[in-house]
């Protein structure tokens, strides 16, 4: 399933590259990132807050938890500062700047990260523009100190074009549901997953005796 994410995302930015890059239009308007979406830097919460027993709102502090589409969960906060809605593109705004996920729910973000959410229901369009824009935040990493970073007026300030809606609502019905795969996908392994690691150690235990099993 891992590869087919892989492949579904891999298929979800040709097709961005050929509508929005590759055949742009004159006629589009020439915009910033903030046109399209609403930004949300993170603040993190006291780190008295931080438990690792579920209990509170689930916290990312940074891109440290990232993975290839949506960030494994490890911290939970009883003091939610800024948060991200569910969905939300979740970008690392410290070195390296640019690293992308996306909010498998709601979460409050710390000071590492920002929320990216789409102001007309575009979000794989925001998405996908975000993967566009790496060259762009490239710059910011390193630029002029030891570690890199964007503030909110930059990422705010980020030069787009922006398609006419027909063109936008025609890439979401084409890529939305690609995404909703890959999330779908991602929620098998993670059940999976958590089948493996109940039953795997009740096995070498000898509490699950396997032995007359008919294979």
């Amino acid at each position: 399933m891992k590869i087919i994410n892989n492949n579904l995302e891999q298929q979800a930015q040709a097709i961005y590259q050929q509508m929005f890059i590759d055949n742009a239009r004159s006629d589009w308007a020439e915009g910033t990132l903030s046109d399209i979406a609403d930004i949300t830097i993170g603040q993190s919460p006291s780190g008295s807050s931080y438990n690792e027993d579920g209990t509170g709102t689930i916290f990312f502090q940074g891109r440290a938890e990232f993975g290839f589409r949506f960030p494994s969960v490890r911290l939970y906060t009883t003091e939610p500062k800024r948060m991200a809605r569910s969905n939300d593109t979740l970008m690392s705004v410290r070195a390296p700047v640019g690293d992308l996920n996306v909010a498998h729910t709601d979460c409050c973000i710390g000071r590492g990260l920002a929320a990216i959410h789409s102001k007309s229901n575009h979000q794989s369009f925001v998405l996908y523009t975000m993967f566009s824009l790496k060259k762009q935040l490239d710059v910011f990493n390193g630029e002029g100190t030891v570690f890199g970073s964007i503030n909110r007026n930059s990422l705010n300030d980020m030069p787009i074009l922006i398609p006419s809606d027909d063109i936008l609502d025609e890439f979401e019905r084409i890529v939305a549901p690609m995404d909703l795969t890959i999330r779908n996908n991602y929620d098998e392994i993670c059940r999976l997953q958590d089948i493996r690691d109940t039953l795997l150690p009740r096995l070498m235990s000898g509490e699950l005796d396997v032995s007359d099993i008919d294979i």
